[in-house]
């Protein structure tokens, strides 16, 4: 089924470099116009009671603020066309069973086509969160996955980003473009607003979402409460993060080797913080306090949001590209402070403006590598390299014309497609061009171009070795140079290749294309994203294996990085806030008087606790309970259970902050985390002098 143009409210933006429209081989309805161009598309949807679409700007122009426009003699919040359901036998996510229109009739519904390695896609989740959060009662969003790349079509990878990106609602995962042929789709990202009596009300691609949406959403309100068609019944959700499992690290995206100093450097990207280990994996230090956000200070105090690419100035200053922060940030690793140097938290119009400092909006910067006194920064929101005097605090355009496109050239002619990593060999910068699937290069010179070693065109990916344009990357995010070759982060085939850019050959180095996780000669990856090379040894953030992996660049063989935390730093409380689960146990009714608190901590079967990290339980008691003296803090590494502990029993509350290392029994590098506080209510009574806790870990799952 083809929906008909939509003869009510048409939402337009034009999109500009603001979203991706696929290859003309990809369906699309008769409800968009066909773009004027493959990478610009002008205006998606025809204009109401209009024989033609209504003429674009020139581009020049600008993106115009977005238009609403009311069919005459009809309301202006409520549509006209029925919205088609959603075809059967599609795969849903953060829900127990498929849904129906039906069963959101009398909520407004906003469908989201996207992609999930789409930098577009990834600047509209924060604008849709707020639309859920401040419509909580009428909006329901539904995630509609209509994949690029073929490693983005496969359920388990989606629910891979669900949760790394922490959405909250239903998501479709239309790898074969069946919801996108019926409503018309031709943008990454679209959305189609219906409204409660299940019509199409308008839609809309792009960017800048929220204060279009908020406006008309307002007014749908208003007209459907005026006829008592509103459903305030929340929506049953299962969300995929519900007995996920955590770990020492979430989702890692770049990793950095500084050999001089025995120093490894960890963008742990969902934790909101940098991991500094040494090469052996015992924990240093932890730079941020976990909690999302843009905020300077010290370790403790200082906040990131899903920071990704690392570079060291010199020995005692490292600077992060901030990526959902939109900023850079310096890192002093001796004043042990966190500073923002460049970007101001909200990311940059597709219009480059230069600028000082905070003064400039950045636009989610990917990478960061320090060459020659400058910081060059991968501006994957942008498609192009900028730079970062840190003497004159100017932040600038290095290269790229801002265009999403493969195109060699002068540097500031040529254009990117998402840089996203970046090397060097002191002559020019080497570039993972993720959405070209591309290598690039770009010289450092007075008159610098940029050239492409491997990669063609932004919809050209796959897996193929050999040279020239017969080369197939699948997304890359990473690339390091060592001894004259490229190591590549060839993230949606998970594997990791070897490019020389003078033949411009590439060849598979790690990997068999499969994901997993396995370490050996034959290992296997989960959506590598970040490398660094050191001592002969390849450091690769393994991000969906939530891990850091060791190769040597010898003989190829594998191990997994086992992180050692002796001082608890990776699970420290900073202020009241309490980052684990909380979960209040049956009462217990005991004797009073002297008696034994009696701990048992089961594990999943084939898993044991870790003999390298210490598990830690901090207990504390309310009312008539007393702990023995230098019975409040247990820190054992192995630990035999029962645990048993001397008290005086009485009525009270007893509570007990667990944090517990465990790993896979056959395979020992696979090492989990979990933090729990336990909370006993005891009241007096009974005949036991025994009070039990005891927690059974849920089996992991990822």
């Amino acid at each position: 089924m083809k929906i008909r143009p939509f003869p009510t409210i048409i939402l337009l933006l034009i999109c500009l470099t603001a979203c991706d429209t696929p290859p003309e081989n990809l369906p699309t309805a008769t409800a968009v116009s066909t773009p004027t161009s493959t990478e610009h598309p002008s205006m998606v949807g025809d204009a109401p009671n209009s024989p033609s679409p209504v003429p674009a700007p020139a581009a020049t122009d600008g993106p115009p603020s977005s238009a609403i426009e009311p069919t005459p003699n009809r309301r202006p919040y409520a549509g006209t066309v029925p919205a088609p359901d959603f075809p059967p036998g599609l795969d849903w996510l953060n829900v127990e069973r498929p849904l129906s229109l039906a069963d959101l009739r009398g909520k407004i519904v906003l469908l989201d086509f996207w992609t999930y390695g789409c930098i577009n896609c990834i600047h509209v989740i924060p604008e849709l969160k707020r639309l859920e959060e401040k419509f909580a009662d009428e909006l329901v969003v539904i995630g509609v996955h209509s994949a690029k790349f073929a490693n983005e079509g496969e359920t388990d990878n989606i629910r891979q980003i669900i949760l790394r990106y922490e959405l909250e609602h239903p998501v479709i995962n239309d790898n074969n473009f069946a919801v996108w042929q019926t409503y018309g789709a031709n943008a990454w990202p679209t959305f189609v607003l219906i409204d409660p009596d299940g019509n199409v009300l308008g839609y809309h691609a792009g960017e800048d979402i929220y204060d279009l949406f908020n406006q008309v959403i307002i007014g749908m309100i208003a007209e459907f409460d005026a006829r008592d068609l509103i459903d305030r019944t929340p929506l049953t959700l299962k969300l995929e993060r519900e007995n996920l499992a955590n770990s020492p690290l979430l989702f890692p995206g770049k990793v950095l080797a500084d050999t001089e100093n025995n120093r490894l450097f960890i963008a742990d990207s969902n934790h909101n913080r940098i991991v500094v280990t040494d090469l052996a994996g015992v924990v240093q230090d932890v730079i941020g306090n976990g909690r999302s956000g843009l905020q300077d200070g010290n370790y403790e105090t200082a906040q990131f949001f899903r920071p990704q690419g690392l570079t060291l100035a010199d020995g005692n200053t490292l600077y992060v590209a901030d990526t959902e922060n939109h900023a850079i940030r310096k890192i002093d690793l001796v004043a042990k402070t966190v500073e923002t140097v460049a970007g101001n938290g909200r990311h940059g119009s597709f219009e480059a403006v230069e600028g000082v400092g905070t003064g400039v909006a950045l636009n989610s910067p990917w990478d960061v590598l320090y060459l020659d006194g400058i910081v060059y920064i991968a501006m994957a929101g942008q498609h192009q390299l900028w730079q970062y005097d840190p003497a004159s605090r100017i932040v600038q355009v290095f290269a790229g014309s801002g265009r999403e496109e493969l195109v060699d050239g002068s540097l500031r002619g040529g254009g990117f497609n998402q840089p996203s990593g970046l090397a060097t060999d002191g002559q020019r910068l080497y570039v993972a061009d993720s959405e070209a699937s591309a290598i690039r290069t770009a010289s450092l010179g007075a008159n610098g171009e940029l050239q492409t070693i491997v990669g063609t065109g932004l919809f050209n990916f796959g897996d193929v070795d050999g040279s020239g344009d017969a080369v197939r990357l699948q997304h890359p995010l990473g690339v390091v140079f060592a001894d004259g070759l490229l190591y590549v982060a060839d993230t949606y085939n998970n594997k990791i290749k070897l490019i020389d850019p003078a033949s411009q050959t590439s060849t598979t180095f790690l990997g068999s294309g499969e994901d997993g996780w396995r370490d050996g000669d034959k290992p296997l990856f989960d959506e590598p994203g970040g490398l660094s090379v050191g001592n002969g040894r390849l450091y690769i953030a393994d991000t969906n294996n939530h891990v850091i992996r060791v190769a040597n660049l010898e003989n190829g063989s594998v191990s997994t990085l086992v992180l050692a935390d002796p001082q608890g730093l990776l699970t420290r409380v900073v202020g009241e806030v309490y980052t684990g689960k909380t979960i209040t146990l049956d009462p217990q009714t005991v004797a009073a008087g002297e008696g034994t608190l009696r701990l048992q901590i089961n594990l999943p079967d084939g898993y044991k606790f870790n003999d390298i990290a210490p598990f830690l339980a901090e207990f504390s008691v309310t009312g008539d309970l007393t702990l023995a003296e230098d019975a409040s803090t247990v820190q054992q590494v192995a630990p035999s259970f029962p645990l048993e502990i001397p008290l005086t029993l009485g009525a009270g509350e007893l509570q007990a902050d667990l944090v517990i290392y465990y790993c896979q029994a056959g395979a020992e590098s696979l090492c989990l985390l979990e933090q729990v506080r336990l909370v006993l209510p005891l009241a007096v009574g009974g005949d036991m002098s025994t009070a039990d806790l005891a927690y059974t870990i849920p089996l992991p799952k990822w």
